[in-house]
């Protein structure tokens, strides 16, 4: 048997896991473009690491 669940970001609200555009959302504080293309982490890796590692310690 296969399951799809498809969801959107209420899910991850509901879980207490910020979404990217709301009230305390990711993008609010930080812009998209120094931190989520390959542009931004070519100029800085470290500040990306640490971006993407935040985010995974928050989904744990």
């Amino acid at each position: 048997m296969r399951v799809l669940v498809i969801t959107g970001a209420g899910v991850s609200a509901e879980s207490g896991i910020p979404t990217f555009r709301g009230k305390e959302g990711y993008w609010r504080n930080l812009d998209p473009i120094k931190l989520a293309t390959p542009e931004a982490f070519a100029r800085d890796p470290k500040l990306v690491w640490q971006w993407y590692r935040e985010r995974r310690q928050r989904i744990r």
